[in-house]
């Protein structure tokens, strides 16, 4: 018959709980799979089968003599360590929302707007066509499954005990924020361009013939336009948005490395 100690007990326990807080943190705010259209109860399950499944890959470490601070102080850096990663990924479809957002108020399509599952909030159709496909594009090239090797190789450069400050990795992330302009901006620049030269083709014909009320034939021209060109710049998201993916994980592994 096997017997356990209190000891033996609890630096068990310690091995799967500060494993679990930084996978529960991660899944509450990486996209896709922490957004709000998915439950909590659901999150959760993900988040304990992960971590029955990666706490006995890591290599074993001595909680005997960890004391509460100490125990508080990993829980806390695990909760950071775990929202400053699914923070990275954020960023990356908040660049496609924005860009999406600038295409259609271009079009003229600002005031459509519907709710967005994930943020539980109003956005233009655009943003939420172009958040759509790049969700799919995202699990069409695996990314999460790449979300959590890098996960798991987190856990092997940060181990759960290595108390080490986050300031410089914070500070690349606040800097990694200029996505959501940059980002957005290359996405849509493409479609702003053919419009704005549209809208100003428009402004001569105005110009030029005064009786006609260029108000009723513009929007329509310029929503159709909008289509057209949304459909042929596709092949530029897609690769943008693969560039973007790849640098939020470059961004990842580089606040873990502290560099």
């Amino acid at each position: 018959m096997l017997t356990y100690s209190l000891t033996q007990v609890i630096d068990q326990l310690h091995q799967y709980l500060l494993p679990l807080f930084r996978i529960a943190a991660l899944l509450m705010i990486v996209p896709v799979l922490g957004g709000r259209v998915v439950p909590s109860r659901i999150r959760i399950g993900i988040a304990v089968i992960l971590t029955l499944i990666i706490a006995p890959l890591l290599p074993p470490q001595d909680f005997a003599n960890l004391s509460t601070g100490n125990l508080l102080l990993g829980i806390a850096e695990q909760i950071l360590i775990g929202l400053l990663m699914g923070f990275a990924i954020s960023l990356v479809f908040s660049a496609i929302e924005t860009g999406g957002h600038l295409v259609g108020q271009t079009m003229g399509l600002g005031f459509a707007q519907m709710v967005d599952p994930n943020n539980g909030i109003t956005i233009p159709v655009v943003s939420q066509f172009y958040t759509l496909l790049a969700t799919l594009i995202f699990l069409l090239l695996n990314g999460h499954l790449l979300l959590i090797t890098t996960l798991v190789e987190s856990f092997k450069v940060l181990p759960v005990l290595a108390f080490r400050p986050q300031g410089d990795a914070i500070w690349q992330l606040l800097s990694a924020a200029l996505w959501i302009f940059k980002g957005g901006v290359l996405i849509a620049l493409p479609v702003m361009t053919a419009l704005l030269l549209v809208n100003i083709a428009f402004g001569v014909v105005m110009r030029a013939a005064p009786q006609l009320n260029i108000f009723v034939i513009g929007f329509p021209i310029s929503l159709l336009l909008g289509f057209v060109l949304i459909l042929v710049t596709l092949p530029g998201y897609l690769t943008q948005f693969g560039q973007l993916l790849d640098q939020a994980f470059a961004l990842m592994m580089g606040m873990l490395r502290g560099g």
